[in-house]
């Protein structure tokens, strides 16, 4: 690929955000970063990556005593808060863009990269109906169960990023384009993105 391009994908829970993020990867020769974020972040600072896991596009604060790869010697310093951790998730997306193309999902990458002038900043929905039956059929559970997890994961997203970027989760005039994954298909999705990319001058 020719140009450089950073795709930030937001998404609502069972939205279909890693599988297209995934399809646009293979069709673009481009890294995804999803999960690996947490471990590369991990491997940048020297905190435990089960420190990140749980911390993840979530607000809490957790005690180091068990999951720090360090010995502190000062208890005063025996914590890290949601701030520090997001700082250090931060770097590490500034990093992974600088060394080139990338597709990242989720993390208020596109808040973190807002300043960037090879972004495209895209948010994926579905009706809940669809959503309800992918992670009925992801995580094996019931509808009003899958339901619940959906509501409480959304929840947890839109809180945490609009606590760090003081912006609106979800909301249409945040991002570049939104799309409901349920109509074109996954496939479908990822091959309008790249359509809209390259109208747009970004590909």
């Amino acid at each position: 690929m020719e140009k450089k391009i950073i795709i930030n994908i937001g998404r609502q829970f069972g939205g279909g955000g890693l599988a297209v993020a995934s399809e646009l990867g293979k069709k673009l020769g481009v890294p995804v970063y999803d999960r690996e974020l947490i471990h590369k972040a991990a491997q940048d600072s020297g905190f435990s990556a089960e420190l990140f896991e749980q911390s993840d596009e979530k607000r809490r604060i957790f005690s180091l005593s068990s999951i720090f790869t360090s010995i502190y010697t000062s208890p005063t310093e025996n914590y890290m808060s949601d701030n520090g951790l997001f700082e250090i998730q931060c770097s590490t997306i500034q990093k992974i863009a600088q060394q080139g193309s990338a597709i990242i999902v989720g993390r208020c990458s596109d808040y973190v990269l807002r300043e960037s002038d090879c972004r495209l900043n895209v948010f994926l929905t579905s009706p809940l109906s669809v959503r309800v039956d992918r992670i009925c059929e992801r995580h094996g559970l019931s509808r009003e169960k899958a339901e619940a997890l959906i509501i409480q994961k959304d929840k947890a997203r839109e809180e945490y990023y609009n606590y760090f970027t003081f912006g609106n989760w979800g909301v249409a005039s945040t991002y570049d384009l939104c799309i409901d994954s349920s109509i074109l298909g996954i496939e479908g999705t990822a091959d309008m993105i790249i359509d809209f990319a390259k109208r747009s001058g970004l590909l």
